[in-house]
């Protein structure tokens, strides 16, 4: 027997099972089944003891179509993803063009330019917020000398969204930059060459072939970006906790002040199904899209 399995195990095709069980482990016990979970609680009137009227049905979906606070936040989520996502790209991208070759100043700025990837998103917003705190904040006494008086970057429904923004694209344009460097790399230098030679500035080299050439990873990096930043919760969560007047107050976050502010743990797995089915959406139309292009 023990000479059977050993045989069996021994051969790569079954060993990678073996490899690769302790991902598919931690997906089914952190991802699906928390998912499958939420799904099912989304049906029951409960808290977060399990406690309630139980059984609903329907009632909490029907009574977050009528939730005025939860469009408002799936609508601060999409306009925080449609201005966060392109301007990290723009960023990561323009960033790579500069640091492409392998120059020592250039290593060590692409080690500085990951290193807020590696903190936590609650360390930066805590950063950020002292820095930006309108009575000790740096940044706001600066100001002050400069002329600008009384800004507050985070209580003003005018600008603490695109701080939020500006946070959220501080610490993650890092990881897209060194995709993008890497992607970049990989461009045969021979079609430079031959532009050259045909008299293309670097910008239309730049247009011409290195994003042409390196599609595949600005789709991965989009993707990415853009199912991480409908989910965005820490930074709102350690600055503005969704204020002034829900100015910030993104999708999951209002998912977790319904579930365990205010106890309703059924209705925010109900709001979280909103999210969950706009992310499966989005990423199906999109790698519908990716295999539509490469089978043309």
């Amino acid at each position: 027997m023990n000479r059977g399995l050993r045989s069996y195990w021994s051969k790569p095709s079954h060993a990678a099972y073996l490899f690769v069980a302790p991902v598919i482990l931690l997906l089914l016990v952190f991802r699906l089944l928390p998912t499958l979970a939420s799904f099912v609680c989304s049906f029951f009137d409960m808290n977060m003891f399990l406690e309630g009227r139980g059984f609903v049905g329907l009632d909490n979906f029907a009574e977050a179509f009528r939730d005025k606070r939860l469009w408002n936040s799936l609508l601060v989520t999409v306009k925080f993803a449609l201005v966060e996502v392109p301007l990290q790209m723009v960023v990561g991208l323009a960033l790579a063009a500069l640091l492409t070759k392998n120059t020592v100043r250039n290593r060590l700025c692409r080690a500085v330019y990951f290193m807020p990837i590696v903190c936590s998103a609650t360390a930066v917003a805590i950063m950020w917020r002292m820095f930006l705190h309108s009575n000790v904040g740096i940044m706001t006494y600066w100001l002050s000398q400069m002329g600008w008086q009384n800004v507050n970057f985070l209580n003003s429904v005018d600008i603490t969204f695109y701080v939020i923004v500006f946070m959220s694209v501080w610490r993650s344009f890092g990881i897209s930059t060194v995709i993008f460097v890497s992607a970049m790399q990989a461009v045969p230098g021979e079609l430079y060459e031959s532009a050259e030679m045909d008299g293309c500035s670097k910008l239309r080299q730049f247009f011409n072939i290195t994003l042409p050439m390196i599609r595949e990873n600005i789709s991965f990096v989009l993707i990415t970006r853009l199912i991480g930043s409908l989910q965005v919760f820490d930074l709102v969560f350690s600055t503005t906790s969704g204020g002034p007047n829900y100015s910030t107050e993104t999708l999951v976050y209002y998912t977790y002040k319904r579930a365990f502010s205010e106890h309703r743990m059924g209705y925010g797995s109900a709001v979280s199904m909103f999210l969950f089915v706009l992310i499966l959406l989005i990423t199906v139309a999109f790698y519908a899209k990716l295999y539509r292009e490469k089978d043309a």
